[in-house]
């Protein structure tokens, strides 16, 4: 059985149709507070280098989305111009790993930070 992490990762490489896109909200809103629960445990934690390059990822294809839409917010876009943006994204796919490995090392030193915040509150 695939794992929920495993399922919310899958979004970043697949264009999602309006029933995906509904199965997704159907699933979230089952698991959402299960995912709500690890993800305030991951946080007490360091993260792992796959997970680093996973918000890396996440971060590059934030900011290709936002050159592509230019003055457009994402969320105001239909479903039918999400999977538009998703269809476009995919084919910056390689510009986007460029920009993720560029933008690494700031993920890292905010995942220091953060980690180093959270020690002093402590």
């Amino acid at each position: 059985m695939k794992n929920v992490d495993d399922m919310i990762n899958d979004v970043l490489d697949e264009v999602m149709s309006k029933m995906v896109r509904m199965k997704k909200a159907r699933m979230m809103k089952v698991k959402g507070k299960q995912i709500a629960r690890k993800r305030k445990i991951a946080m007490k934690r360091k993260a792992n280098p796959a997970k680093l390059k996973t918000r890396a990822m996440k971060k590059a294809r934030d900011i290709v989305a936002k050159k592509l839409l230019k003055d457009k917010n994402k969320s105001d876009l239909s479903i039918a111009g999400k999977e538009n943006l998703e269809k476009r994204l995919v084919k910056k796919k390689a510009v986007i790993a460029k920009i993720a490995k560029r933008i690494l090392p700031q993920v890292r030193k905010a995942e220091n930070e953060r980690l180093a915040k959270r020690r002093e509150s402590e």
